[in-house]
């Protein structure tokens, strides 16, 4: 009944590009089938962006229609109210009809990733590449009915298409609760005993995890917190996991299985599985999908995206250069190694380039060094050099704060600390040209960067 309501709502939409703003819940999943089914071309936006980024991808994709739950105020766009649905509402944002979303042939899905700069960057995929996935994704994990429960947002493509085409395909149930429900502010954990609480009434049997999340499970099981028996599968994946975290999770019995990928391959290239499993890697890769490691980067031939959106010069890619360095061993499991790029990896999944969020903290003229670190932490620090020393330090909080209100809460700077000296004065910490040499840096003030994500 709910879907032919559905439908009948999606033909009053133009036929252009439909963006869903909204917390997880049932009709994101019927809302994003249907639209498939009906050949339209939709764009998830994650719950956690800014409203910055939110006006990017609104403005880039030229949407006719969003579809949300909740106020939204971008003072450059007016919306009109089409029609209303419970609490979803079908807004026409009124954008410029001289400008068009350029996108490649058979674009059904632009997929937004978190922005390392902070401009959100859309990945456009087809139906066809997203069932092959699912399809591959499904033969590989080999489950058979699984009960799902969705913890990530399902504007991820990773929860999208693994956390709910997959266990569809495979006749199994998915349970989507809201992130409220779960604990979640924006893209952060506040209150993990409402995770813990639904995972142990939910009683599934897969689930998939970033790296924080995982972090929060072994440390609430090693305390007394007892994981369901039901559990058979567990995905963890979206940035670097400690070979020490995975060794708690099976010695706890949680089973956990690492995995790899990105947007540009239509999220999951490699996997490991329990009939594959080699701990310390990121597993095999997808049977339709070829890896290889050129000059010690990691390419991928397959399932390549059609392009991102507006930038022609990057349409029908044969191959992924993933930009992460790594190889494939003689049996062919996957192994990172790290990034070409300063870029960070949050252990919420989240990408952050840091000379981002230390390019609005240098605007304050009293601040004379600041280095952004968070690389598979659950949120970013920073190490700051005052001009004048001591006597600007009371200044700098209020400063942080008006930087932090800029920013998605990923990319926010949640503690930091003032150095006595200036890293220019010390040999080997910075560049010539004055860049920061952030291995350096980290390693010099390790004890200073590890008393920041103490409790």
């Amino acid at each position: 009944m709910l879907l032919d309501e559905f439908r009948q709502y999606i033909a009053f939409c133009p036929k252009g590009n439909i963006g869903l703003l909204a917390d997880n819940r049932p009709e994101w999943i019927l809302l994003d089938l249907l639209l498939e089914d009906e050949d339209r071309c939709i764009v998830p936006i994650p719950t956690f962006f800014s409203q910055e980024q939110i006006l990017e991808v609104i403005v880039a994709s030229q949407l006719e229609t969003l579809i949300c739950d909740a106020d939204i105020d971008l003072p450059s766009i007016d919306f009109k109210l089409v029609l209303s649905m419970g609490e979803l509402r079908f807004l026409k944002p009124e954008l410029n009809p001289s400008n068009k979303a350029k996108m490649p042939v058979g674009t059904k899905k632009i997929t937004f990733t978190s922005g390392s700069t902070g401009q959100p960057k859309g990945v456009c995929l087809s139906h066809q590449q997203l069932k092959r996935q699912a399809e591959a994704l499904a033969e590989q994990a080999g489950q058979k009915k699984p009960v799902h429960l969705c913890l990530l947002p399902l504007s991820t493509l990773l929860e999208n298409i693994a956390g709910v085409y997959t266990p569809l395909l495979s006749d199994g149930i998915v349970v989507v609760p809201s992130l409220v429900e779960l604990g979640f502010r924006g893209s952060r954990l506040v209150n993990p005993q409402k995770m813990l609480a639904v995972i142990t009434q939910t009683n599934p049997t897969t689930m998939i995890l970033i790296p924080e999340l995982l972090r929060f499970l072994v440390s609430a099981a090693l305390q007394g917190w007892q994981p369901p028996s039901s559990l058979q599968f567990i995905a963890v994946g979206g940035g670097a996991v400690s070979s020490l975290l995975l060794e708690q999770a099976y010695q706890i019995g949680l089973p956990v299985y690492e995995g790899y990928g990105l947007s540009e391959c239509a999220s999951v290239v490699s996997l490991n599985t329990p009939d594959a499993n080699l701990r310390g890697s990121c597993g095999k890769p997808l049977p339709h999908l070829t890896v290889t490691a050129e000059d010690g980067e990691i390419s991928v031939n397959g399932n390549a995206m059609l392009g991102y959106l507006n930038d022609p010069d990057s349409w029908y890619p044969n191959e992924i250069r993933t930009g992460d360095l790594g190889y494939l061993d003689e049996q062919g499991y996957v192994h990172l190694s790290g990034r070409k790029k300063n870029l960070l990896i949050s252990s919420y999944g989240r990408n952050i380039n840091p000379e981002w969020p230390e390019s609005a903290l240098l605007a304050n003229t009293a601040i004379q060094e600041a280095v952004v670190f968070g690389d598979a932490q659950p949120y970013c620090v920073a190490l700051f050099s005052l001009r004048n020393g001591p006597k600007d330090i009371a200044s700098l909080a209020p400063w942080i704060d008006r930087v932090n209100k800029t920013l998605p809460d990923y990319a926010q700077i949640k503690k930091w600390q003032v150095l006595n000296e200036v890293m220019t004065t010390i040999p080997g910490l910075v560049t010539s040209n004055g860049r920061p040499k952030r291995r350096q840096i980290a390693a010099y003030y390790e004890k200073e960067l590890a008393s920041l994500y103490l409790p």
